[in-house]
């Protein structure tokens, strides 16, 4: 888990954070400003100061906010003098928005606050549907509104072009004063509480923010349009409510509580119905300060089913991420955190207080006018500096709270639609005289603060702990194994302790050691000298281990067996060991065995299952057949235990210990496991070179889905959910433990991935849209094909490793839109889906998708905190001229933005900053050549060429639009020393000719195979691919790993391919291959010939070249 942080205000209206890696709170410098309160998201905080002005603060980032800003020149074609802006009065205007409804002129667009600033000038765009338009980014059509297209015909009447703009949020690090729409100065009202949240919300785009306050006069107002792209939203809308509030609370979902003046709560209902999540916590804190947890509450029943008291007296409570709650004492002012909370345990065990140390800035007077205005002074009594008392361990159910006070919610927020307000009854029949079931005897305020003397001075020693008067964990992800350092002192031993203690010198601490190592040698010596006489009594060792597994029989009918299993490992004269499997099986009520020896085991393979613990032993053989032997056994401890004696079995009898090398070559499988390969020399040898299924591959510990590795010794990782990993150079972890693991450079990983299901209707004359398709069509409850059945009760994770921590909601962001309920459109299955509907359209389906996750470890760090969609590293030669201490290294985010990573190198791999690199538009590929070539792919599938990077000049100078292929939309692009190759969407791989160092860019593409779906090319411009199919000689394998044959410096695209290991493999690295093979006389004879005559060594088409063998990746 990445650090996040934990935000607070002490009683002098100072802003201090603390983050989970450490242990010392932070304040947040700003001008001569003073908070009432704030309220945390991840990205950024808000916060209402003492001017009752409200002000975000958006935390520094690597990445910049960048928003485009579009405007079209539109122009119609006149007899007389062409291509004109005088346009019909019934056409649009002349300089318009894309719609063409609205005037927009270039000089009147203007930035929407002081805290944007202009990036650039206005300028055209050139590109259109991922292909370079004409000169000027004219685009043609009939009329308008029409299709357009880049190239004009006779019919082409308009014409129009895009001119683009980028503005970029410069008020980073700092508080920033919101505007309102009307006077930039005032706000509708002065606004007493805010909340913010939403940020799951499943139908709002990513990065999306519900923004909701409360204002001294009881209106509840929402902040439209705040997003990670517009961090200050764009106004203040005013939702009714059907009485006068006054403290709002809002979470992540789809959960928001207001508590109003009189002593009644109101729980919002009806927001976000697409989303079914079941889970939100609701604290809250009474007029007596006692302190509730409301049970039972969910999306289908926001308004719970009883309260349950926790003992201990809080001031306020503030639930945060992941249902962690922190809370600030009544009578002490401390800070504290709700131990124990986990999923089958919201309420948590026992409050902890939080002893972090403070950065003080000395004495300071307290000042009487800034504690009026932040609201100290509306409780019901006046107290001084009362007896600290740490609230107590235990806790107790009672009937219901006394009337509410104050409340914390944890589930989230939406935009005000009309949607009811429903109360909450928050008393229940007692004893005593009866009141209302909702009314408060008495209105009080939510965050009463004791009065401390005027002129008080604020506690500075490290004897006196900090006052805090609001707290706000909204940013702060705290999950359940997480340590945290804030519950111990950090100044060391008390000074008792420190008196007590021996006062040993590191001298004397070294001289003691070297002593006793001294010693144990000496008596080692000693005993083996006495008996080296003696013969060796046994000359070779036999161990066996014995199990019960199944096995996956080799013939028909294929079925799941019981077999026993034996491993017998023996030990020869000189030391080596070998080891054989030997699986024993009934036939026929005939006992028969099959063996294996695992010095000829190439790999090791867990399978995806969602019902067994499976996985596949692979030799050079059972690889050419497609058809590897597979075992599964009871219990996931058996499975791993088997794994890993496996494979210290198959590493003893190749030697193979330890780190990977610097230039071994990576691979993950599809379902995520990591797996390393050593290079022989003779691998890349144009004559008899290694064949592929006679590669070892080794499991690493960790779960990756691309990983990409350096010759010296670089590599980093990426997630299913983006998040960024760097190898720390052990091995092992997972289920790889004790001997085959490093015992240290293994840390906790974890990961998070979604699972997709379609919920597909056909149109009815009579009832519409139904669930009764045809009995031709697909199951109504399917996967993307439509050829599996996939319903939400018979859908599982993707193995036993996986835990659900979602519900099923409706995913909004599938390619080619959806409408407000999320379905997509089409006139049959399958089709092209489009988010809205038309008289043709007779089926449509929507998606519906689940978290899940795992947790994991290995020899990965996370360099946080920016998500990544593609990473790159320069591919390079040892010892090669040129290579320099820094390591470059690009990647693009999973917003699009393009990355350039400083300070990478064999002593921090991980680097220490991020360079953006600008662009127009979101990309989805980057790779870097050994030369320092940089090429990219955009989201729309066009391609882009770097230029002018270098070492001095990382981020290099400009892009260079490059033509894809015709009709075809690139997806990945690999750079070797080169050579250039890309991948389109329809699995096509393409050569990129004509690359010079004079013209890097190139001239045309060239096609080399189909059936592809992962490429990467090494520094000795060797191509390797994960082929979607191969058929073998028993079964088809698909995600095979494949290496192009024949490539040479005369023959770039190769000639043919070799195959290897296969069955689930989705990505591959060969860029830190960078391992020569020994070069024969006739090599050398044919280069000094060609070097005499002048001949190129790169790229080229040679005439009578051999021409490539039929794809041998197709099916």
């Amino acid at each position: 888990m990445p650090s996040s942080e934990l935000w607070a205000v002490d009683l002098f209206g100072r802003v201090f954070t603390l983050s989970t890696a450490g242990q010392q709170w932070e304040l947040c410098r700003d001008a001569q400003l003073e908070f009432k309160r704030v309220s945390a998201a991840a990205p950024c905080c808000w916060g209402i100061a003492c001017d009752n002005q409200v002000y975000v603060r958006v935390g520094a980032s690597d990445v910049p906010i960048r928003c485009r800003e579009e405007a079209y020149e539109n122009q119609r074609w006149n007899p007389m003098g062409g291509f004109c802006e005088a346009l019909l009065p019934s056409d649009r205007w002349p300089w318009s928005d894309v719609s063409g409804l609205q005037h927009r002129p270039l000089d009147g667009v203007a930035l929407p606050s002081p805290h944007w600033e202009w990036e650039s000038d206005w300028y055209v765009d050139e590109n259109f549907g991922g292909e370079p338009t004409e000169k000027g980014g004219w685009t043609y059509a009939i009329d308008f509104p029409h299709t357009y297209t880049r190239d004009k015909k006779w019919n082409s009447c308009v014409r129009r072009r895009r001119w683009t703009r980028y503005r970029r949020y410069k008020s980073r690090d700092t508080w920033a004063k919101i505007p309102s729409e009307d006077d930039p100065q005032q706000l509708p009202d002065p606004f007493s509480d805010l909340s913010v949240g939403g940020w799951e919300i499943t139908d709002e785009p990513v990065g999306r923010l519900s923004v909701w306050a409360v204002s001294l006069q009881g209106k509840v107002w929402y902040r439209e349009d705040v997003s990670h792209s517009n961090p200050e939203g764009s106004s203040w809308s005013l939702v009714d409510t059907p009485g006068e509030a006054v403290q709002i609370s809002c979470g992540p979902h789809d959960l928001l509580w207001v508590s109003l003046w009189e002593g009644q709560a109101l729980v919002r209902e009806g927001i976000n119905r697409n989303n079914p999540k079941g889970v939100g916590v609701v604290w809250a804190v009474t007029k007596d300060r006692k302190v509730w947890f409301r049970r039972g509450v969910n999306s289908h029943n926001p308004c719970g089913t009883s309260w349950i008291e926790m003992v201990g007296e809080m001031m306020m409570v503030n639930v945060g991420l992941n249902d962690q709650v922190w809370g600030i004492g009544w009578a002490d002012r401390a800070l504290y955190f709700r131990h124990g909370v986990t999923q089958s345990e919201l309420s948590g065990k026992t409050w902890k207080a939080i002893v972090a140390g403070r950065e003080c800035d000395g004495s300071r007077a307290g000042s009487l006018s800034s504690l009026l205005s932040a609201g100290c002074f509306f409780g019901d009594e006046v107290r001084g500096g009362g007896e600290s008392r740490v609230p107590s361990d235990s806790e107790a159910e009672r009937p219901g709270p006394d009337p509410e006070r104050d409340v914390e919610v944890a589930g989230p927020a939406s935009a005000p639609a009309e949607l009811p307000w429903t109360n909450i009854d928050l008393k229940e029949p007692k004893k005593g005289p009866s009141h209302a079931a909702a009314d408060f005897p008495e209105a009080t305020n939510l965050s009463s603060l004791a009065l401390l003397p005027l002129g008080l001075e604020e506690p500075d020693s490290a004897d006196c702990h900090a006052l805090w008067g609001w707290v706000s964990g909204g940013g702060c992800a705290v999950e359940a194994h997480t340590t945290l350092k804030w519950f111990t002192a950090h100044s060391g031993l008390p000074a008792s302790m420190q008196m007590l203690s021996l006062p040993i010198t590191p001298a004397q601490t070294a001289a003691w050691r070297k002593q006793i190592f001294q010693q144990l040698t000496e008596r080692t010596q000693r005993e083996l000298e006495n008996f080296r006489h003696y013969e060796q009594a046994v000359e070779q060792s036999v161990w066996v281990k014995t199990g019960a597994l199944q096995w996956w029989c080799d013939w028909k009918p294929h079925k799941w067996v019981d077999v026993r299993v034996a491993l017998e490992q023996f030990t020869g004269h000189d030391g080596v060991r070998d080891s054989i499997l030997f699986i024993y099986y009934m036939i026929h009520e005939e006992k028969k065995y099959i063996h294996v020896f695992l010095n000829e085991v190439t790999a090791l393979v867990p399978v995806l299952n969602e019902a067994k613990h499976s996985f596949a032993v692979y030799t050079p053989e059972r690889t050419r057949q497609r058809w590897p032997v597979r075992l599964a056994a009871a219990t996931e401890q058996d499975m791993s235990d088997w794994l890993a004696l496996l494979n210290l079995c198959c590493c003893e009898s190749r030697r193979v210990h330890g780190r990977p090398s610097p230039q071994a070559i990576w691979s993950v499988t599809c379902k995520g496991d990591i797996f390393v390969s050593e290079p022989s020399p003779d691998l890349e040898a144009p004559e008899r070179w290694l064949p592929c299924d006679q590669m070892f591959w080794r499991q690493m510990g960790g779960h990756l889905r691309v990983v990409e590795a350096n010759s010296r010794g670089v590599v980093w990782g990426i997630g299913y959910d983006h998040t960024a990993w760097v190898y720390t150079g052990g091995y092992g972890g997972g289920c790889f433990q004790g001997l085959a693991s490093s015992t240290s450079n293994i840390y906790t990983q974890s990961d998070v991935k979604c699972v997709y299901i379609y919920e597909n209707q056909r149109w009815n004359p009579v009832t519409g849209y139904t669930s009764r398709g045809l009995p031709t069509d697909r199951y109504m409850w399917s996967d993307a094909t439509g050829l599996q059945e996939c319903t939400k009760a018979s859908t599982k994770p993707p193995s036993l490793q996986w835990a659900w921590v979602s519900d099923w909601f409706v995913d909004f962001s599938v390619p080619g839109g959806t409408d407000q309920e999320g379905w997509q459109y089409a006139s049959d299955f399958p089709a092209l889906y489009h988010g809205h509907k038309t008289m043709k359209d007779f089926v449509r389906r929507r998606c519906w998708t689940r978290k899940c996750k795992l947790v994991t470890s290995g020899p990965w760090l996370e360099v946080a905190p920016i998500a990544l969609g593609d990473v790159s590293i320069i591919p390079e030669i040892p010892g090669a001229h040129g290579s320099g201490p820094g390591i470059a290294l690009w990647a693009v985010s999973d917003k699009g933005d393009v990355l350039c990573r400083l300070g990478v190198c064999e002593l921090n791999p991980a680097g220490s900053s991020w360079l953006h690199v600008g662009t127009d538009q979101p990309f989805a590929s980057v790779s870097i050549g050994g030369c320092y070539q940089v090429w990219a792919v955009a989201r729309d599938g066009s391609a882009f060429y770097r230029g002018s990077v270098s070492p001095s000049k990382p981020a290099g100078d400009c892009w260079y639009l490059i033509p894809s292929p015709p009709k075809q939309r690139l997806k990945q692009v690999s750079v070797g020393r080169t050579a250039v190759f890309a991948l389109d969407e329809n699995g096509n791989l393409w050569h990129r000719q004509g690359v010079t160092p004079s013209y890097p860019q190139g001239t045309s593409w060239e096609h080399v195979s189909n059936n592809v779906r992962r490429v990467s090319v090494g520094p000795l411009d060797q191509v390797w691919v994960i082929a979607s199919k191969v058929q073998g000689s028993h079964s088809l394998s698909r995600g095979t790993v494949c290496r192009r044959t024949g490539v040479q410096p005369l023959e770039p695209k190769g000639q043919g391919w070799d195959y290897g290991i296969g069955g689930g493999w989705d990505h591959l690295s060969v860029r830190a291959s960078a391992t020569r093979a020994p070069r024969s006389s006739s090599q050398e004879t044919a280069g000094k010939r060609r070097g005499e005559l002048g001949l190129p060594s790169g790229p080229s088409k040679v005439a009578g070249a051999p021409q490539e063998t039929p794809n041998p990746v197709c099916c």
